[in-house]
């Protein structure tokens, strides 16, 4: 196993037990952190554009950040539930190559910690709204985490570690996909280390091909190879990622989050965001603003 498994770092954000009811019902999530449910009575849904999982007693889910669903319950749902922050010091995500929602059987162990870590973290539930248009706002995401700065330092290292043994039931579920950094040329993993880290500059291929001192059509060539995307495309996927979060948890104008997300203009920074997203950045915003009662 390569040492730089272990580079990533799990925070809690909440932690709860809840019975939903119909008015659990929102389209178009898509949240900077991850979600884990377990659920014990009820009946209820987590859809996309072409799949649908049912959520029923008996079962872990696992919602990677980043991963646009709709959220459904017609009559009756109790689920535990964790949110939590992936940390990587080259800010890629464990989950790049996994942006779909998982289903597990859960184990006694599972239930087990997962109500340990209830116990341990009292008060970490939502206390707002069920919406998450109404609780995903950065404010609350600091709020929060300040919390994690607040408990003594035996429990930190206990959330890191049931977050970790349940996040590995998923890593090897079927049909994960592998980041195998070692068979990646030290070249690219830098060079989506570097675009993650420096999303409002204005990045192009050829001064990315030029800082790892590569000819431009060899350097596209090997990315592609290495990672299933276009330079091109693996820039503007994880700037427009940081500007949903921005519209999503600001009040910040297209404009700004345009400029802070590295594009020169508005009218580019749109297009953009509708190819990747199928929203116009306002369509987006108004999905996130509109409330479900």
């Amino acid at each position: 196993m390569s040492k730089n498994t272990f580079k990533y770092s799990f925070s809690l954000l909440h932690i709860d037990y809840v019975k939903l009811n119909s008015e659990w019902n929102f389209n178009n999530v898509i949240s900077p952190y991850y979600r884990l449910y377990y659920i014990d009575e009820g009946m209820g849904s987590i859809s996309n554009s072409s799949d649908k999982l049912i959520l029923e007693p008996g079962y872990l889910y696992l919602i990677p950040s980043f991963t646009i669903c709709n959220l459904n319950c017609e009559k009756y749902l109790s689920q535990y539930f964790i949110q939590f922050f992936e940390e990587s010091p080259d800010g890629i995500s464990l989950f790049n190559q996994n942006r779909n929602v998982m289903k597990l059987p859960a184990t006694e162990i599972d239930i087990i910690l997962i109500k340990q870590m209830l116990q341990g973290n009292p008060r970490r539930g939502i206390n707002r709204s069920n919406n998450p248009k109404i609780y995903e706002k950065e404010a609350y995401y600091k709020e929060y985490q300040s919390l994690n700065n607040e408990i003594k330092t035996h429990l930190k290292f206990e959330n890191q570690g049931i977050l970790l043994q349940l996040i590995s039931r998923f890593l090897n579920s079927k049909g994960f996909k592998i980041n195998n950094s070692q068979s990646v040329p030290s070249k690219i993993l830098d060079t989506m280390s570097y675009v993650q880290l420096n999303l409002s500059e204005n990045l192009t291929v050829a001064q990315l091909a030029q800082r790892v001192n590569q000819n431009q059509d060899y350097f596209s060539k090997q990315f592609l190879i290495h990672t299933g995307q276009r330079p091109l495309n693996y820039i503007h996927e994880k700037k427009i990622e940081r500007a949903q979060y921005l519209i999503a948890t600001t009040n910040k104008s297209f404009l700004e989050i345009a400029l802070d997300t590295g594009f020169s203009n508005l009218p580019h920074f749109s297009k953009i965001f509708k190819q990747i997203v199928s929203l116009t950045p306002g369509e987006y915003r108004h999905q996130n603003n509109k409330l479900y009662m």
